[in-house]
């Protein structure tokens, strides 16, 4: 088993920033991906950045790339990730996610939210006009 509790979250104006925190408890595996994944009412959930904690590769949303960073709190850290979300736009409000595909092999997850097996309770990012 693994929890997982965001925090962070928070209203801003446009061309703000924030920094979500993700802390993950219980097994988890370096093969892992930790993953950020947002939802708006009545859209499907959308992956926005992922890591894979065994090589540190990254990835990104399209829509993200150049603005979003995802990342750890120390190298080969299995317990913390953080999504420092730069130069924020009204369509990047949402309900956050921080998810984690945690199996003993790679699994290749990176943005596919089908692949996570574990998922926190969502922070709430509000971007003003």
């Amino acid at each position: 088993q693994v929890q997982l509790v965001e925090s962070g979250g928070g209203s801003v104006p446009a061309g703000g920033s924030l920094r979500l925190s993700c802390a993950a408890s219980g097994v988890i595996y370096d093969t892992s991906y930790m993953a950020w994944f947002r939802q708006i009412p009545g859209k499907e959930r959308e992956g926005v950045a992922a890591l894979y904690l065994r090589g540190d590769d990254s990835f990104y949303a399209p829509s993200v790339e150049g603005r979003f960073t995802i990342s750890r709190d120390k190298p080969r850290s299995r317990n913390m990730i953080y999504l420092q979300m730069n130069n924020l736009k009204p369509e990047d409000t949402a309900l956050y996610y921080c998810a984690i595909a945690a199996y003993e092999y790679t699994s290749y997850a990176r943005l596919q939210a089908d692949k996570y097996n574990y998922w926190g309770q969502g922070t709430q990012v509000t971007v003003g006009q």
